[in-house]
């Protein structure tokens, strides 16, 4: 069994103008389990592209063997439009620049798509309400028509993953440790994945605003559960969004290693056959994210480190510095930050001089934090 691969054309923006995405299908299509990975949603993200290159690699080899027992669905760029976002040489591909806002934003409400179709359609069987629910959510996106270039894409990869068991969309941050976010229903059992990929911290909440990627397919099940208490719903769909480290760590060695873990993943989940070997030691316990510290500048001017990446911090200790480059007396020019809570330094700004607001560092505590509670839990 070879692999399969297809572009499918996203609406033109303008005339003489055509996008696409490219998908590469592994086993056969409704094998069970499925799993769909997409790299660099964020289109700036440039680790997620090398892993999955390698990744696809690693599939081919083992389509060739004739391992592949699931459907596995790989798409090696997520988002041609960010891809293209070149401005004065920079390449910008967190937000639609035409005004579309955060890639990562805004996805297709599923249950809002579904509204009151399942009523009357769930039974006592937990296998038969899956297929029904998995039946009903491809149904509604197929039925939606694309509004513009960003709303096709969105729902090109909303269909491709909607009735995935396993999803993950593959992100960095600017400086950062391996880390991981999922929703509580979906932990401890992903302390396994989190042990594979080495992450350094697994950040849970039931819904973290602003409506993700991951979370438009893991949170419906468990709203679902809450919306038919009468019929046993599962939360089937594990989504995650996999931080691979920084934007900077981009290399054959680290995109491969990471690659072969996700490949050993999709081994224990039952997608590849073989021997994925004894399962690393975990190097984390799951925090809420209402316990991650976003730090903030309070101040313009130049960021100074105090805290390195992956150092533990204790409430009040001194993270960074913003120095003031229009001070008069230098004396006077340094403004400490300090921490809010306790925790593990997960990651800091790439680049040093920020205006009043930007993120300087993320702090993973135990604590909830008062600050976090009654918003979005997310960056935008």
């Amino acid at each position: 069994m070879t692999r399969h691969s297809e572009r499918l054309r996203l609406r033109a923006s303008t005339p003489g103008t055509a996008r696409e995405v490219m998908v590469h299908r592994y086993g056969a299509a409704g094998a069970r389990p499925k799993a769909y990975i997409q790299a660099a949603l964020h289109a700036d993200e440039t680790p997620a592209l090398l892993t999955a290159h390698h990744l696809a690699r690693l599939l081919d080899e083992a389509a060739g063997r004739g391992e592949i027992v699931g459907e596995i669905v790989l798409v090696p760029f997520a988002n041609p439009i960010g891809l293209s976002q070149f401005v004065w040489g920079r390449h910008l591909g967190r937000d639609e620049i035409s005004g579309g806002g955060n890639f990562n934003r805004h996805w297709p409400d599923l249950l809002e798509l579904l509204g009151d179709s399942l009523d009357g359609k769930l039974t006592d069987s937990p296998e038969r309400n899956v297929a029904a629910i998995r039946a009903a959510m491809i149904e509604a996106l197929e039925a939606e028509t694309p509004r513009n270039e960003l709303h096709s894409l969105r729902l090109i990869l909303a269909r491709l993953a909607a009735d995935a068991d396993l999803v993950f969309d593959l992100h960095c941050d600017d400086e950062a440790l391996m880390h991981l976010f999922l929703i509580p229903a979906h932990w401890p059992e992903g302390q396994g994945i989190a042990a594979e990929l080495g992450c350094r911290a697994v950040l849970l909440a039931e819904d973290s605003g602003g409506g993700s990627f991951d979370e438009t397919f893991s949170t419906p099940w468990t709203t679902l559960a809450g919306k038919y208490p009468g019929h046993p719903i599962p939360p089937v769909c594990l989504a995650g969004t996999v931080e691979l480290r920084g934007q900077s760590d981009v290399d054959d060695t680290l995109a491969s290693a990471d690659a072969a873990a996700l490949f050993r993943i999709l081994q224990r989940r039952g997608l590849i056959a073989g021997d994925p070997g004894p399962l690393p030691e975990p190097q984390c316990e799951a925090t809420q994210l209402d316990a991650c510290e976003v730090l903030r500048a309070p101040a313009p001017g130049i960021v100074a480190y105090a805290a390195d990446l992956g150092a533990k911090v204790r409430e009040g200790d001194i993270v960074t510095w913003i120095v003031d480059p229009a001070a008069e007396d230098p004396a006077q020019a340094r403004q400490a930050v300090r921490a809010g809570t306790g925790g593990l330094i997960l990651s800091r700004r790439d680049r040093r001089y920020v205006v009043p607001g930007m993120t300087l560092a993320k702090i993973v505590g135990t604590k909830t934090l008062a600050a976090r509670l009654g918003g979005s839990l997310l960056e935008n």
